[in-house]
């Protein structure tokens, strides 16, 4: 599953957002389908099916227990955490602690980021594309030399 795009999104007053078909389809998105919304990085939020949340605990789970930002960010990221649903609609609701971590307002940017979507703020997506987009070759570079490295994180 490789989920990519860039959609904009309303969040109604229930908090509720609708997920594209396309993406729908990438993730055999049925109604009842599970999903976790969690905290991402950057200010945004990160949703997950269960496939690729299940892969991410994997990951952690292999990371040294005695690490001090291993056990932070295993806290702050599993208590905040919530899995969610689909509806008939296609939609998720975004829990309110959540939705406020996000500074998530009437519109929202809805990302495809390879294994996961990210939810964003528009304000918030704005400012990171206005810093980032300019470093895009430099940005690339760094991750592809991480890559070539042994360090795929």
């Amino acid at each position: 599953m490789l989920l990519t795009g860039t959609f904009s999104r309303s969040v109604d007053e229930k908090l509720r957002v609708a997920i594209p078909k396309c993406l729908r389809a990438a993730i055999d998105g049925e109604p009842g389908c599970p999903l976790y919304v969690a905290p991402g990085t950057d200010g945004s939020l990160a949703i997950y099916t269960e496939k690729s949340f299940a892969h991410l605990a994997e990951r952690l789970a292999g990371a040294s227990p005695t690490q001090q930002n291993v056990r932070a960010f295993t806290r702050l990221f599993y208590a905040r955490a919530q899995r969610v649903e689909l509806d008939k609609q296609g939609r998720v609701r975004v829990p309110a602690e959540l939705a406020e971590l996000a500074a998530l307002g009437g519109e929202a940017v809805l990302l495809g980021v390879q294994d996961h979507l990210e939810l964003w703020g528009v304000e918030r997506w704005r400012e990171y594309l206005t810093v980032r987009q300019s470093h895009y070759d430099e940005i690339a570079e760094a991750a592809f030399d991480r890559e070539a490295d042994g360090d795929n994180r």
